[in-house]
C-alpha cells in the first residue's frame, strides 16, 4: 500500500483572536520588531534576539526565550515567509524545545483589519509533524498564543 506524503502525524490548530491594535502595527511587531514582544509580553517572552539577516526577511533566523507551562523554553525559527500586503509571516521551528516532540512546526500570524469595524484579527496557524503517535496535538499552545496576542494588544494601545 502506498503512503501519502502527509500521514497521520501531520496536523493543523489555529486560534482567532480579536484585537483593538489595527493590523499593520501588529503585524509590524512580528515583522518588523519582534524583539518588542518581549517588551509588551515579558511574563511568556523573555527574549528575541536576530542570529542571522534582517528582521522580517524571508531566511533570517531568530531566537526565541519564553515560559511555557511554568518551564523556561528556547526555539529558533527561521523565517520562511513575509507577505506584507497580506499582514503575513511565517515561521518554522528549526532548533529548541518543541522539536523534542514534532518534527516539523511551523508557525504562520496572519493579522487582517476588521471590516467597517476598529481592530483586527490575529490568526496563529500552527502546522506539525509529531514524532509519534504518542504525541499530543499542541492545540495547548492556542490558549498561550491567544493570551499572548492580547498583552502585545495591550501594550500596542498603551504607545499610542
Amino acid at each position: 500500500m502506498a503512503k501519502t506524503p502527509k500521514s497521520s502525524l501531520w496536523g493543523e490548530v489555529e486560534v482567532e483572536v480579536d484585537i483593538k491594535a489595527p493590523a499593520a502595527k501588529f503585524y509590524h511587531v512580528y515583522a518588523g520588531r519582534p524583539d518588542h514582544v518581549a517588551k509588551a509580553t515579558s511574563s511568556k517572552v523573555q527574549a528575541c534576539d536576530l542570529l542571522e539577516g534582517e528582521w522580517g526577511t524571508v531566511g533570517s533566523i531568530v531566537n526565541w526565550n519564553y515560559v511555557y507551562a511554568g518551564k523556561a523554553k528556547v526555539a529558533k525559527e527561521r523565517i520562511e515567509l513575509v507577505e506584507p500586503e497580506k499582514k503575513l509571516i511565517k515561521f518554522r521551528v528549526i532548533e529548541g524545545d518543541v522539536l523534542a516532540v514534532y518534527k516539523n512546526f511551523i508557525i504562520t500570524i496572519q493579522v487582517t483589519p476588521k471590516e467597517g469595524d476598529v481592530g483586527s484579527v490575529v490568526k496563529w496557524h500552527l502546522e506539525y509533524e509529531k514524532n509519534d503517535e504518542n504525541v499530543p496535538d499542541p492545540e495547548n499552545f492556542l490558549p498561550f498564543l491567544a493570551e499572548m496576542t492580547k498583552e502585545i494588544d495591550e501594550h500596542l494601545l498603551s504607545e499610542e
